[in-house]
């Protein structure tokens, strides 16, 4: 399985291992799949069948080539076809450079449901290189060369006894034409509920310079020796530039990854080129056994060379490991089940770009008839999802860029109108507060979100000392353009640090390139005005217009980032889930109706 890795700048970034994401213990399906707190929301109000959670590793041969100077760069999208014909993406792998024969790192989780046919599409692209910048998620497919499609039915691959399909590609008219296109393989594994992890530091010394005019450019590649005889390959770590004794960031390898500890790995130094055909330093195999034995005893294994004849040449160029800790990674769901709890908030736009109450095009327009207006929609479809993981119920409420009853304009005030508290009971005192204010409060301006967001940290940082076992979501439901980006940028960036997510509803129809950027979903995270770095990613932006035309479901749109972020916090921290029913979840993990 040779070839290069690559997701998606210049090659030299580690791929799969490098940080425990939720995605490691199946979590969140990559880009739009399967979701653990969205099955969890459905399973408990008897809307989701049984399912076993299947993981997909890719590989390709002899794709159609498209470059002219080099190889294709290609990347594969996996879709589920739903009944009415229309595709859901399931997810994308890593764009691998200057490469025919690929084997993708990046996996795709997908809900097997045995009841059901479940055809899946696939198709790969030759990855433009002016976009190898960006993250694959981000990546506009009509601006990438079609490479072929191909198809099957869930069922197909997980009843072969190599869990293995081989599919031809074809044009995108489903005939093969008269171009051979190549092949696509799909292997499916079962998803382990295990929550077993290894971190290790990985270095090398005395490897084998492969560079006439510097040093070798060293990374390692690490694949699992699957029953069917071949290997998959797991994760890669970052390229150490011009370095023949290389130390690589700490790997985090789930079990799901390894296997077992006695399960052979095979581990590939290779001396990377920006060309893709990255040259083999040496190769050798071993279990996650014994790459704790050879940290225990403090010595290095030889890598080795395979030669011609079946011989081995065994090379001075040794791997040592040099940290080797086991960790167990909890899941969203273990934290949840345990007493863990989400505390919304939420924050209502009464900027005056919202148009005249009264008027009937106004975003905030009360229909006598009871037709409800993009606020009140968002509230309520939000609100669902929202009380279901508060158990109180009751929710600090505010308005912004409105003026108020004593005639200032306040960027956050209590919707309730209530000097003395914000709080408002569930979802219909959120409604009813609105409707309230919308009498007395005129609409105002300009639109800033930092006051609201300062306010919902400061809750969010009391909380801490207090009770751990809270995590803040604040919503902003808003129609509009930021006069205060970069102060809300501040607000974010200090915010990053606290137990807080916030989710942006966007109404109406107006240009929200803004909100896409505190998103930070482009991977650039969000800096603040002193040039701090936030901690992690906490914003989630939702446009109404995608989930009132059917592209989306509110359900999946709030809680396709937030285990993530959720986990991030919680991981950052060494927070632990309480002891309580944390053996129950294993079983939920897989698929089994809440409380069995």
């Amino acid at each position: 399985m040779g070839g290069c890795f690559s997701d998606v700048r210049g090659g030299q970034q580690a791929v799969g291992g490098a940080q425990p994401r939720a995605q490691a213990m199946g979590d969140v399906g990559g880009g739009g799949g399967h979701n653990v707190a969205v099955d969890h929301f459905y399973r408990t109000k008897g809307l989701q069948s049984l399912f076993t959670q299947i993981e997909l590793s890719l590989s390709a041969s002899k794709l159609h080539d498209r470059d002219i100077i080099s190889k294709s760069d290609p990347m594969a999208v996996v879709y589920a076809k739903k009944r009415d014909g229309t595709l859901e993406e399931l997810g994308r792998t890593e764009v691998i450079m200057n490469n025919l024969d690929p084997a993708w790192i990046g996996k795709i989780n997908v809900a097997y449901q045995f009841e059901i046919v479940q055809p899946l599409i696939f198709h790969v692209y030759d990855v433009d290189t002016e976009y190898h910048n960006l993250p694959v998620k981000m990546l506009k497919l009509k601006d990438q060369e079609f490479l072929g499609e191909a198809s099957c039915v869930l069922s197909e691959i997980v009843t072969k006894q190599s869990q293995s399909l081989t599919l031809n590609l074809q044009n995108k008219s489903g005939r093969s034409g008269l171009k051979n296109l190549g092949t696509l393989t799909v292997h499916a594994e079962e998803t382990v509920a295990s929550r077993n992890a290894v971190e290790m530091t990985f270095r090398c010394s005395h490897l084998e310079n492969m560079d006439v005019f510097s040093k070798s450019d060293p990374f390692l590649r690490i694949s699992r020796i699957v029953e069917s005889g071949g290997s998959v390959p797991v994760c890669k770590t970052e390229v150490v530039n011009n370095n023949l004794n290389p130390i690589w960031r700490p790997l985090c390898l789930t079990m799901q990854q390894f296997g077992s500890k006695d399960n052979p790995l095979v581990i590939e130094c290779f001396d990377f080129n920006s060309s893709g055909n990255h040259v083999l330093i040496g190769k050798l195999q071993k279990s996650v056994g014994d790459l704790e034995k050879l940290h225990k005893d403090k010595i290095g294994a030889n890598f080795i060379l395979p030669a011609h004849w079946g011989h081995e040449k065994v090379l001075k160029g040794q791997l040592f490991v040099d940290s080797f800790v086991e960790k167990k990674l909890y899941s969203f769901l273990d934290y949840i089940s345990s007493g863990f709890e989400l505390n919304f908030m939420v924050a209502v736009d009464f900027t005056a770009s919202n148009g005249n109450p009264r008027s009937p095009d106004s975003l905030h327009y009360i229909d006598p008839a009871g037709r409800l207006n993009a606020y009140q929609q968002a509230i309520t479809e939000v609100g669902e999802v929202i009380q279901f993981y508060d158990s109180d119920r009751r929710f600090p409420a505010w308005g912004f860029g409105g003026k108020t009853y004593n005639g200032s304009v306040s960027h956050c005030f209590n919707l309730n109108e209530n000097a003395s508290g914000f709080e408002v009971e569930g979802v219909e005192g959120i409604m009813a507060a609105y409707a309230s204010a919308l009498h007395n409060v005129s609409l105002a301006g300009p639109t800033l979100f930092g006051p609201v967001i300062n306010k919902a940290a400061e809750i969010a940082g009391h909380s801490l000392t207090h009770n751990s076992s809270k995590y803040f979501v604040l919503l902003i439901i808003t129609d509009g353009v930021l006069t205060d980006l970069q102060e809300t940028k501040d607000a974010l960036v200090r915010a990053s640090d606290l137990p807080l997510s916030i989710l942006i509803v966007g109404v109406g129809a107006a240009d929200f390139k803004q909100m896409e950027i505190l998103d930070a979903d482009n991977g650039h995270r969000l800096e603040s005005s002193t040039g701090r770095v936030a901690t992690r990613d906490i914003v989630q932006f939702v446009p109404m217009r995608e989930v009132l035309g059917g592209q989306t479901s509110i359900v999946q749109a709030l809680l396709e980032e937030l285990p993530d972020q959720f986990l991030a916090y919680t991981r950052s921290r060494d927070i632990k889930p309480h002891s309580v029913n944390i053996a129950q979840t294993s079983a939920q993990g897989q698929g089994y109706p809440h409380g069995v």
